[in-house]
């Protein structure tokens, strides 16, 4: 059976303009990326790994060729249009978490539905499930300075699956985490993929967590330039 990609970038070009400089953030960029899939995008500082992430999450257009989410191409649409497709498809989660800290573990996680127009009582619900999946049940009325990093990421995620999105990207999901939470929050990503089917997207510079995933491309000055998968018994 031939599955088709749920994201598919084709001779992508990013050219940012500084005065009389041109940069190629990317320079024709070939990715596919299949449901299911828990994909690590590795490369050095430049490589354009941070580039190709806003492009696939809807947060920017390329300056050439063409970005797919799940079969429309997205790279000619009008900022408007993006934002109600990031809305609907795309889960983030940040290396600085980036949750409000006025609003409570509970609100945080609510927030994203009520762009989709949920019902209040239905946002209400699916947060509440959400936090207690990520094991803070006990913990959802508490706002963020009082919940430990490890915790704040873990509503992160929890934000992330509220309008249960086909793609889950995670920038550097660890990066502010101790080894052992980040562990945690790994396992927590892991079983989103195994169980829940969910594709996750993630951008890392530690070859020890893009092992965690299954498979690996390695982006440098803008291209793939190797790509692999994790056999596991």
């Amino acid at each position: 059976m031939n599955k088709k990609p749920i994201i598919k970038l084709k001779d992508v070009w990013k050219t940012y303009e500084m005065g009389d400089i041109k940069v190629h953030a990317l320079r024709g960029l070939d990715l596919d990326v299949y449901e299911g899939d828990f994909l690590a995008i590795q490369g050095p500082s430049g490589s354009g790994k941070s580039t190709a992430m806003n492009l696939i999450g809807c947060l920017d257009i390329p300056s050439k060729g063409s970005v797919y989410l799940s079969g429309q191409d997205i790279s000619k649409l009008e900022e408007s249009d993006l934002a109600q497709i990031r809305g609907k498809k795309i889960g983030f989660i940040f290396q600085q978490f980036n949750l409000i800290n006025t609003l409570s573990a509970l609100e945080n996680v609510m927030l994203p539905m009520m762009f989709q127009d949920v019902p209040e009582a239905i946002r209400r619900a699916r947060a509440e499930k959400l936090l207690k999946m990520v094991d803070l049940g006990e913990r959802m009325h508490h706002k963020p300075k009082e919940l430990s990093g490890g915790q704040q990421q873990r509503v992160a995620i929890a934000r992330s699956l509220s309008v249960d999105p086909d793609v889950i990207l995670g920038d550097e999901p660890t990066g502010n985490l101790d080894s052992k939470t980040g562990i945690t929050v790994m396992d927590f990503l892991k079983k989103l993929n195994k169980e829940e089917g969910k594709t996750i997207i993630m951008v890392t510079h530690d070859d020890v967590l893009a092992k965690q995933a299954q498979k690996i491309t390695y982006l440098k000055d803008g291209k793939v330039v190797t790509k692999s998968e994790i056999k596991r018994m």
